[in-house]
């Protein structure tokens, strides 16, 4: 029984082994040349070549697609990165083209204003309940900048300096009640006198000392006149917007916003004026109140 079991084993061997052989040259032999027994030999082994062949086939798709998927999310991440980063770069670029924009204008402006002036940066501000305050840091700190100085920015007067520490100022705005400038309507010639509203909803001033007789319009813009030298001459104050022309009276009521976006406000100007001078040549009937 052994031996039955071993020549039967090496009987299995020897067939398994020569049945590649068999198969392998039967299929190299051509077709006019096949005898019976290759023929036998392709008819049984078809079947098992398709399956292979299609498993085989299978498989190769599965983990082409697999390493095609792969390749495909790490190009996208990579992309996706490329692109928030080209992004940023943009954002970057086009912030500084506008800073750029931004300074040559002020610096355009300083050349204008026959007084020394220091540019400063908008770094914060501060609402309380009696006025709104906008603090500055100051580009050159050694300047003398004392308090009732100008601060102007390129769309006009943001307001005057309301006190000094270091390099550090406070600017109380052109809308606080506290504010005062001569000013005349730019189209007209007209005069008058802006002082803020102190209106905590909005931005906004309101015209004082327009004789009745002159011609204000919505829409005018009113500019410094220089008269108590606390602001240079045509300086943009603000744009009409309201006017009341009454029967009777010596003044009509004139209401206006500010000429400057106190929202996008970021680089401004102190003009370095002399305020003890300005407070003896101020008229005494224009002259603003006292700051707080």
């Amino acid at each position: 029984m052994s031996l039955f079991k071993r020549l039967r084993d090496t009987g299995l061997v020897v067939l398994l082994l020569a049945l590649p052989f068999f198969f392998l040259r039967s299929s190299i032999r051509r077709p006019e040349e096949l005898n019976a027994v290759d023929r036998i030999v392709l008819r049984v082994a078809a079947p098992f070549q398709y399956a292979a062949a299609a498993l085989s086939r299978g498989i190769s798709g599965i983990l082409g697609q697999y390493v095609y998927l792969v390749d495909v999310k790490s190009d996208n991440d990579r992309l996706v990165y490329e692109n928030a980063r080209l992004r940023a770069s943009q954002r970057e670029l086009a912030e500084a083209q506008a800073e750029n924009r931004r300074l040559r204008r002020l610096l355009g402006l300083r050349d204008t204003i026959q007084h020394e002036t220091v540019s400063a940066l908008v770094v914060a501000k501060d609402t309380t309940e009696y006025f709104r305050v906008w603090h500055l840091t100051i580009d050159s700190p050694h300047a003398e900048i004392r308090p009732n100085m100008p601060v102007i920015s390129l769309d006009g007067a943001v307001g005057t300096v309301l006190r000094v520490a270091g390099h550090d100022a406070d600017v109380e705005l052109t809308v606080e009640s506290g504010f005062g400038v001569d000013v005349v309507v730019e189209r007209t010639g007209a005069r008058g006198f802006v002082r803020g509203s102190g209106d905590r909803s909005k931005y906004a001033v309101r015209v004082e000392y327009v004789p009745r007789t002159d011609l204000v319009e919505v829409g005018d813009l009113l500019v410094t006149s220089g008269v108590g030298c606390r602001f240079p001459k045509g300086v943009p104050v603000a744009r009409v917007s309201k006017v009341l022309r009454r029967d009777y009276g010596i003044y009509q009521t004139v209401e206006a916003e500010p000429s400057v976006d106190f929202s996008r406000l970021e680089e401004v100007l102190v003009v370095l004026t002399d305020t003890s001078e300005c407070d003896q040549r101020e008229p005494q009937a224009r002259r603003p109140r006292a700051q707080r």
